[in-house]
């Protein structure tokens, strides 16, 4: 979604910290470009304005201009505004000890709320929490089906009351987690076309029956502007305490999400960047702030990589491999693991520089299924022991996984790569500083290409 506009200011920014000195004048040059790449990005004009006079404010200082390098001053005061305007610091669910804790979502028809309330329970679901959803949308056909198949499919129960009063199925759903054990209740409101009386007068109806703990508004990322002036109808009705932003990950300009913040006082909590339902995570204002800068978000590619990698399971591994045992099912292993990481395309976004990268750049998403493929038609034997994996054997490989015999060549070579550096990784550990052990690295060591 940020593409065109970290494209527009790593190029900005390249030109400044190529200058040996800078002057007033160069600052204000890039700060133009700045606002205008801000505004073709659907950034609102007002949040524009007072975020370049803040960065113009800090940035003419003399602290900056005779700086020996005053190109770096100014991009890391940008940094620092930038994630300032997107949230500055990480905003958490807030959840009372009270049983059932209860969450309201509101927001317009279409802008994925549905979809976010299952995202939200799953997410919930892996802290150890024990959600239930309550369908209270009895106006658009098929929603409470819909709620109800995605909470079949991440196995959480749904609370559903066709015909009935949504602020009375809202209530009948605490009481229903009660009984059934379930400490938090996340309750889908009905939505709208556009705002309207009706729709703020039910949910407001809804959170004064229900008292809940939080209220999240759901907010469409590709709908621009008009995601703010509708969180901003929404506030004047029915308070909310923090947005959801969906659709991260399409094409649109995006500048809803570098304005909610600061046009509603209120934070971003959670971002969903897929069409998957475990593709909700932490809304982090630091780590969107550097990728929209080009900087990369190493944090939150170790978080992927550390929810991926099963500890127990990396402990064995690392066990197995200081006994110099590395073989093609530990390869495997980790593969299927780099998998769980999401699309590869994502994961390369994330590492720094990623901005620089070709925008016609090819990522093959098939590579990881060819060579589990491959690796799936050996023997145990030959999984075990690569080596005895002559030409008529790779030839039967070929055939059994259905590629070519320089696919099979391919996969070989990635692996012993791969098992080079586990080596080199282990001997590092165990030589460690003062002898002590290094820690042990999650990630996907055996990424193949």
């Amino acid at each position: 979604m940020f593409q065109n506009l970290t494209e527009r200011l790593t190029a900005i920014f390249s030109r400044l910290t190529n200058r040996g000195a800078l002057t007033e004048a160069d600052v204000d040059a890039a700060l133009r470009e700045v606002r205008l790449a801000l505004l073709e990005a659907d950034v609102n004009f007002k949040v524009v304005k007072e975020f370049l006079a803040r960065v113009r404010e800090r940035a003419v200082g003399a602290d900056v201009l005779t700086s020996l390098t005053p190109g770096q001053m100014v991009v890391k005061i940008v940094l620092e505004e930038l994630t300032a305007l997107i949230g500055g610091t990480r905003a958490e669910l807030a959840l009372s000890g009270r049983v059932p804790n209860i969450i309201v979502l509101v927001g317009l028809q279409g802008s994925g709320k549905t979809t976010a309330a299952a995202k939200l329970a799953l997410h919930l679901k892996s802290k150890g929490r024990h959600p239930l959803l309550a369908a209270c949308d009895v106006y658009r056909p098929a929603a409470a089906d819909q709620l109800e198949t995605l909470g079949v499919e991440i196995g959480v129960p749904v609370h559903r009351h066709d015909g009935a009063d949504p602020v009375d199925i809202a209530k009948e759903s605490i009481r229903v987690a009660k009984d059934r054990l379930r400490d938090v209740v996340i309750i889908d409101t009905a939505g709208r076309l556009h705002v309207d009386e009706q729709m703020m007068d039910e949910a407001a109806r809804i959170v004064r029956a229900v008292a809940p703990d939080a209220v999240l508004m759901v907010v469409d990322a590709m709908t621009g502007q008009d995601a703010v002036n509708a969180a901003s109808a929404f506030l004047e009705r029915v308070s909310f305490d923090g947005v959801i932003i969906t659709k991260l990950d399409g094409d649109a300009r995006g500048g809803a999400a570098l304005s909610v913040k600061a046009v509603t006082g209120k934070p971003i909590v959670f971002a969903s960047t897929g069409e998957r339902l475990d593709a909700l995570e932490p809304f982090r204002p630091d780590a969107m702030a550097r990728r929209i800068l080009g900087m990369g978000d190493v944090v939150g590619l170790i978080d992927k990589a550390q929810a991926a990698f099963d500890e127990e399971a990396a402990r064995k591994a690392e066990e197995r491999l200081k006994a110099g045992q590395f073989t093609l099912d530990d390869f495997l292993d980790q593969l299927r693991s780099v998998k769980k990481m999401g699309p590869l395309k994502d994961v390369l976004s994330m590492l720094p520089g990623a901005a620089k990268l070709p925008k016609d750049i090819e990522v093959d998403e098939g590579v990881l299924k060819r060579t589990e493929a491959i690796i799936t038609a050996m023997t145990k034997a030959e999984r075990a022991k690569p080596q005895i994996i002559n030409g008529s054997r790779r030839q039967r490989i070929a055939a059994g996984a259905g590629v070519t015999v320089f696919d099979v060549n391919q996969v070989l070579k990635q692996y012993h790569e791969a098992h080079r550096l586990m080596k080199r990784i282990a001997a590092m550990q165990a030589q460690g500083k003062k002898g002590k052990r290094a820690p042990r690295l999650p990630g996907p060591w055996g990424l193949p290409g």
